[in-house]
């Protein structure tokens, strides 16, 4: 994927992740989600073509609301974070930033875990860290539910793992 490949241009904008979140466990409407995120309507909806364009999102249903139609839409699960190689450092500046602003909501009393880490690990010993790390994502997005649901709380999960190419050794001058 380059920096120009629409599904990555959609990924790399904060607001857009953060609407593919709100969108995992049940559909929303532009309207819904402009409340949510407090923007315009309008703003959401340019978001939400733009998702739906790459189909990122799809429509879930449409009903009648307010003498109109109201379209909601969710997120396609299985979309392709993961899948954004080439695209990295794009997608990894959206997420910084989706970091940033969620951090900034954290809630005082409450414990969270955060690591960060650039480390040599056996390859066998990657792999299974990859597959729990893959496991407790999908966990945390199969229990989802949807916004503001009586009985839950939000959480932030960021989670950007992979292993790197190496390097040529420091030259020790």
């Amino acid at each position: 994927m380059t920096a120009t490949d629409p599904v990555l241009k959609a990924l790399a904008h904060p607001l857009r992740l953060r609407m593919l979140s709100l969108l995992w466990p049940g559909p929303m409407s532009a309207a819904e989600l402009s409340r949510e995120l407090g923007i315009s309507h309008a703003l959401a909806s340019q978001h939400l073509r733009r998702l739906d364009a790459v189909h990122l999102v799809e429509l879930a249903e449409e009903r009648e609301r307010r003498g109109g139609r109201e379209r909601r839409y969710r997120t396609v699960h299985g979309a392709p974070l993961s899948e954004q190689r080439e695209g990295a450092p794009v997608l990894a500046e959206a997420l910084a930033y989706t970091l940033r602003e969620r951090s900034a909501r954290r809630d005082p009393a409450e414990e969270g875990v955060t690591v960060d880490g650039e480390l040599w690990v056996d390859p066998s010993a990657w792999a299974e860290a990859q597959g729990q790390l893959a496991h407790v994502a999908r966990k945390l997005h199969d229990v989802a539910r949807p916004v503001r649901t009586p009985g839950t709380v939000p959480v932030s999960v960021t989670l950007m793992a992979f292993r790197m190419e190496r390097t040529a050794p420091a030259d020790p001058k």
